[in-house]
């Protein structure tokens, strides 16, 4: 691996890195030599198993118990994060939820819920981190195709990857003097246990993958890989971008 890619003793906060997409950049960065904080809230099976994953590798990867849609989660993890002498090198937010619903189910409740985590959060773990970061630094939001696309039920997530990725520009701006770089990863469709609670998606995924120029969808590793691109020194002038990878589906589609 060229040492232009390599994590080699960087300190990784990934929210939501247990399970999915969050357990793909987990492993992958932990394999490219970082230090992982892989934070989790409720599948508790899910953390024992990418523990397990790790130890079996020998990578260096500590999962994190807190729910940062609370007060106490954030503080707890806030907490972890700064008990540790070594700056933070990487924050990648995947923690993300939301209710799928058409949109006249949708209460004030499902928004306060699904902006509180997958936007209010990052904020917040941002601004209270800022110290905590090293020179060189990179932040990583994961938006996804329902912050440029209208997709069914779809409404309230789709609306908070649109304000996750234009909060990540300003940020890129405001923080880019302070030498951190702050990026966006926009995935496609990828085969995760969220499609389990999404309609009709054995027939969704597969016109997602048939729009790929690849016609095939991408896989986990294939955007786990990018999540380490840009957060290496291969990445070092990628600053407020958003990176698409989605196998060509938004050009062919």
């Amino acid at each position: 691996m060229s040492h232009l890619f390599s994590l080699e003793g960087r300190r990784v906060l990934v929210t939501g890195g247990t399970r999915g997409l969050g357990r793909a950049i987990s492993l992958q960065f932990a394999r490219a030599g970082a230090e992982v904080l892989a934070n989790y809230v409720r599948d508790i099976k899910a953390a024992e198993s990418l523990s397990r994953d790790a130890e079996a590798e020998g990578l260096p990867i500590r999962t994190i118990r807190a729910d940062l849609s609370t007060a106490k989660g954030m503080e707890s993890l806030v907490a972890a994060v700064i008990a540790e002498p070594s700056p933070l090198s990487c924050l990648v937010h995947c923690a993300a939820t939301g209710v799928h619903r058409p949109f006249e189910q949708l209460t004030l409740r499902h928004w306060d819920w699904t902006l509180g985590l997958n936007v209010r959060a990052l904020f917040e773990l941002v601004q209270r981190l800022l110290p905590h970061f090293r020179a060189g630094a990179s932040i990583l939001g994961i938006s996804s195709e329902g912050a440029m696309r209208a997709i069914p039920q779809y409404t309230l997530v789709g609306t908070s990857k649109g304000a996750l990725e234009a909060m990540l520009r300003h940020l890129a701006v405001e923080l880019a003097p302070r030498g951190i770089r702050v990026n966006t990863l926009a995935p496609g469709s990828i085969l995760t246990d969220v499609w389990t609670v999404l309609p009709d998606s054995e027939k969704r995924l597969a016109e997602a993958a048939q729009r790929s120029a690849l016609k095939r969808l991408c896989t986990l590793d294939e955007v786990a890989q990018a999540a380490q691109f840009l957060c290496s020194d291969a990445a070092s002038g990628i600053v407020g971008q958003t990176l698409v990878v989605d196998g060509g589906a938004t050009i062919a589609g």
